[in-house]
């Protein structure tokens, strides 16, 4: 069974986002209902497939997959099959070997001038190629009292000046709560950047409250915010809304998308997704390729057919609007871009 916690949100006056996450659907059988997917040709093997991790999907993005296509791109993301039960040698329960670089619980220190926080063990959605799938929530969100030990591990190492706060999803955790933790984090002098990785603004836009956005504001931090979003129809006028909020309110947006077989590797859905990005407020940042999770697989495609879409895409689009094509490698203290070229 999969170790991600997904407790449940108190619901909370004026807080429609935690309410919209406590009503999420966690059951393949109602997630395929309200789809109008035939239980009996995909029920079964979307139940083993929850058994080894668990369905998530608020129904603020269940309203954007198409109803009765199987083959919708924003419900290959979501709904857990067969597929995921296939063990292949080369792929991993921690293909990043995330464990080797946890100096204190809930601290990963990948990278020499930047840690990544765990902030939470709560996610909007269980995206099926979640590439941490299979990480310890349990033992690394130590709450509060393990927040401030990682904090001194901080102040300790002078080279570190960019916090990045992950998880699970960060914007699970209440305003205050960040605006607690970024507090602390700012008695550390030498820190100088704050930044926030997150699925929410895409999966419950309702998210992005005015509180959130005080809080970002009056940080001392330069801060900026990384959405994950994988297709242009994820995009709906909703999520654009709060995403161009946050840019009025001077926050810089930042995408990460994953390319991801069957779902986005085109070079017109590429495409069209940086134009609806842009058009939003946010810039193209990254696009992943695939991190060998195991259960997986089958959303991989080869960095030959990755550098081809990229390239497609430098030919038709400006420069700020493509992506760097990247990927992880485990041990390597950086990440390693590719282009047509290399």
């Amino acid at each position: 069974m999969v170790s991600i916690i997904h407790g449940s949100v108190p619901k909370v006056q004026g807080q429609a986002w935690q309410s919209e996450l406590k009503s999420a659907f966690r059951c393949p059988k109602k997630l395929l209902s309200y789809l109008e997917l035939d239980p009996e040709r995909y029920l079964a093997g979307a139940k083993r497939g929850h058994q080894l991790f668990q369905t998530v999907v608020p129904l603020s993005f269940a309203k954007r997959i198409e109803k009765s296509n199987p083959h919708d791109p924003l419900l290959l993301q979501v709904l857990p099959t067969e597929q995921e039960t296939a063990l292949i040698p080369s792929y991993s329960p921690d293909p990043l070997q995330e464990n080797n670089y946890s100096p204190v619980k809930g601290l990963l220190h990948k990278y020499h001038n930047r840690v990544l926080f765990i902030t939470s063990g709560n996610c909007a959605v269980n995206c099926r190629y979640c590439f941490r799938r299979h990480f310890p929530y349990d033992e690394n969100n130590p709450g509060k009292t393990g927040w401030l030990k990682a904090i001194d591990y901080i102040k300790n190492h002078s080279e570190i000046d960019e916090v990045i706060l992950s998880g699970g999803d960060p914007l699970s955790l209440k305003d205050s709560a960040l605006d607690w933790l970024i507090q602390r984090l700012e008695t550390v002098a030498h820190l100088k950047y704050l930044r926030i990785h997150s699925r929410f603004p895409v999966m419950i836009p309702s998210r992005i409250t005015d509180g959130l956005i005080d809080v970002l504001r009056k940080t001392r931090f330069i801060s900026t915010l990384v959405i994950h979003s994988n297709h242009p129809h994820e995009i709906s006028d909703s999520v654009s809304t709060a995403l161009l909020k946050l840019r009025d309110s001077g926050i810089t947006v930042l995408n990460q998308g994953l390319l991801l077989k069957n779902i986005n590797d085109s070079s017109e859905i590429l495409i069209d997704l940086s134009h609806r990005l842009y058009q939003s407020g946010v810039l193209p940042y990254y696009l992943h390729l695939f991190d060998p999770v195991q259960g997986a697989a089958h959303f991989d495609t080869t960095k030959e057919k990755a550098k081809t879409l990229i390239e497609e895409m430098m030919r038709k689009l400006p420069g700020y609007l493509v992506p760097k094509l990247a990927y992880e490698e485990p041990g390597r203290a950086y990440k390693v871009t590719l282009t047509p070229f290399n």
